[in-house]
């Protein structure tokens, strides 16, 4: 891949670059609950900003339906980002009021060196999802707004999804990878490769069926595989458990039950979990034994003795990999888990990566210090779909490019 070193080393004075970049952040209301990923734009951003670039943005936020005016859900309104993105710049950052409309053109052709725009939620336009012919169009009108412009592929959380942002723009464009993207490749390919042994992998969630794919790919591969979240009472129950009001994938059981046959030595799951009444933060808890779950009663975190087998697992660990939390952390009574098994991670020796999502929000609401951890990736299901073997086409576009690319021509 063409990187934005490459670029910038061509020279983006004076030059217009469309940068996709991933700040689709939490909110509470109008508030940033974690500015991570805005903060993982920032290298990229500075670099092409003070190269003296045009830089226009294109970003997500939410889930919007397509074809809604950002303004009329303010939930899927970007201005809070681009607050907090120049806050972090500290210098303004314009936002149009569309995606490829008149304020879009306007705002792009009144940019001036060094300055940047971030267009309007570019999910508010049902062609950045929709079919081939459709995406193929918005790329063009994305393409239009930066006339001899090139693109810098940032948005690592986005590069599994087929997405005229994504994947088509960068036919339209030479294309180049940012340094986050760069940098989750790099890292990513090192886990699926020759990883230094013992190779530990960690992981939580809801569902047993979201994770089958990595657990398929990996477990072949990985000296430990270490089971929390919700997930590991489907697991619970394969071994005959019972689980309680505990949720369970029940058509995964059979599965789960393959698994911890086949991988025996391999799979190590929770044997006490903290239990709740009910899934509120003041509902009564009790920490028991997996065989020991009242009847009714829902388990929310991992218990103590399993926080600490986990960190014996991973105390000799050479490379670690952890997605998904080992509990409800955003509920006090059930944090403990996963803030114990962050702590074990950030205190062992290993290369450890840190698969985005609620892992790395779980590590920031923890207060510890990121530096303890080799990686922490922005990008959830763009990891997972890495390490199941998956091709991801917003990484396979940029490869391409660059094979294709001859000195003086567009790729």
């Amino acid at each position: 891949m063409r990187t934005v070193d490459d670029l910038v080393g061509e020279g983006v004075q004076d030059r217009f670059v469309l940068l996709r970049v991933d700040l689709n952040v939490p909110l509470d209301g109008w508030n940033i609950t974690d500015d991570g990923r805005i903060q993982a734009a920032l290298p990229t951003v500075r670099k092409l900003l003070d190269a003296g670039a045009k830089l226009v943005m294109t970003a997500h936020l939410g889930r919007p339906k397509g074809g809604e005016p950002p303004g009329r859900d303010r939930l899927m309104s970007l201005s809070p980002v681009v607050a907090r993105l120049g806050q972090l710049l500290d210098q303004r950052v314009h936002l149009a009021e569309d995606v490829v409309g008149p304020s879009a053109h306007e705002k792009a052709e009144a940019l001036e060196a060094g300055e940047a725009l971030v267009l309007a939620n570019v999910r508010c336009d049902p062609r950045e999802t929709g079919d081939a012919r459709e995406r193929e169009e918005l790329a063009s009108a994305l393409a239009e707004l930066v006339p001899g412009g090139a693109f810098v592929s940032d948005g690592f959380g986005v590069v599994h999804r087929e997405q005229a942002s994504v994947v088509e723009v960068a036919r339209k464009l030479p294309a180049y990878a940012g340094d986050l993207v760069a940098r989750e490749t790099e890292v990513l390919r090192r886990l699926v490769g020759d990883p230094e042994r013992p190779y530990v992998v960690i992981l939580g969630g809801s569902k047993v069926s979201d994770k089958l794919g990595v657990l398929s790919n990996l477990l072949p591969k990985v000296d430990k595989l270490l089971v929390g979240g919700a997930m590991c009472f489907t697991f619970l129950a394969a071994q005959g458990h019972d689980v309680g009001g505990s949720k369970l994938e029940s058509d995964q059981v059979d599965t789960c039950r393959e698994l911890l046959t086949k991988y025996a030595d391999t799979l190590v799951l929770p044997t006490d979990v903290v239990v709740a009444s009910e899934f509120a933060a003041d509902a009564q808890t009790r920490t028991v034994s997996v065989s020991e779950m009242p009847e009714g009663w829902l388990g929310l975190d991992i218990g103590p003795e399993t926080v600490s087998a986990f960190g014996a697992a991973l105390a000799d660990a050479a490379t670690v990999f952890w997605n998904g939390p080992m509990g409800v952390f955003e509920m006090e009574p059930f944090a403990a888990g996963t803030k114990g098994v962050a702590e074990a991670v950030a205190s062992t020796s290993a290369f450890s990566v840190i698969g985005g999502g609620d892992s790395a929000s779980a590590i920031r609401a923890a207060g510890l210090d990121e530096g303890r951890f080799g990686h922490i990736s922005t990008g959830g299901g763009a990891s997972l779909e890495f390490l199941e073997g998956h091709v991801l086409p917003g990484i396979a576009v940029l490869e391409s490019s660059h094979r294709s690319a001859r000195p003086g021509e567009e790729s």
